[in-house]
């Protein structure tokens, strides 16, 4: 068997708000909160361009303090074409970490877990080439928000 190989996609930053995270509640999955990202920006060596607004993560935090991603976005590319991306993923994290991102306090990436599957989709014909790839990524908290590091799976 090989080694997995990896080739590095893009940078995706959304910006958002943690102090207007919506609380759903206890819910039989966990505690369910959404967070919408208010816009943002993503840049690789093949694509570059804006994270339109509107998107969000509707997070579970599970009972075993692990938190489920489930964020969605669209991204504008500088050409004016549109791709719906989807990351899946956990996020391990101390409360001590969690209250300094939602204060807007750098984090030390090594002080957490944050991983995701991404899925892209698109109807451009010059980026149709995303509609057939497995990517994954590393996350990291910013005091703006998010930051993920994409890589496209060989």
């Amino acid at each position: 068997m090989s080694d997995l190989k990896t080739e590095f996609l893009c940078t995706v930053t959304a910006n958002v708000d943690w102090r207007q995270v919506i609380d759903v509640g206890v819910t039989p999955h966990g505690i369910r909160q959404i967070i919408y990202i208010k816009g943002g920006t993503f840049r690789g060596p093949k694509l570059k361009g804006t994270v339109l607004p509107g998107g969000g993560d509707w997070f579970v935090r599970r009972a075993d303090q692990m938190v489920e991603l489930d964020v969605r976005c669209v991204l504008c590319t500088d050409d004016n074409q549109l791709i719906y991306c989807c990351f899946r993923g956990i996020n391990e994290m101390t409360s001590e970490a969690a209250i300094k991102a939602i204060t807007g306090q750098y984090i030390d990436s090594s002080k957490y877990y944050f991983r995701v599957t991404a899925v892209t989709e698109t109807g451009s014909e010059k980026y149709a080439w995303l509609n057939r790839v497995v990517a994954v990524g590393m996350g990291k908290l910013v005091p703006t928000g998010v930051e993920y590091e994409i890589y496209t799976v060989l």
